[in-house]
């Protein structure tokens, strides 16, 4: 599943998905959490990528838009 955000996810035939980020393996579910993370998923699938993985609102993102180092 392609993104814009760099998340993809892959099912495989054991049941267990793979999420990926920017082509490198973030983690793999299995089982139940497997099942509860495809459900989840089904409605906002790059939400879904980022907070299984960890990977979401660190909660500097608005202060680290505006360091000089950030600007365009």
């Amino acid at each position: 599943m392609g993104s814009a955000s760099g998340f993809e996810y892959v099912v495989r035939a054991d049941g267990s998905v793979v999420i990926t980020h920017h082509g490198r393996r973030a983690t793999v579910l299995r089982g139940g959490r497997a099942e509860k993370f495809l459900e989840e998923a089904r409605t906002d699938p790059q939400g879904a990528m980022a907070r299984w993985t960890g990977n979401y609102k660190h909660g500097n993102e608005r202060t680290a838009k505006q360091h000089p180092r950030n600007r365009g």
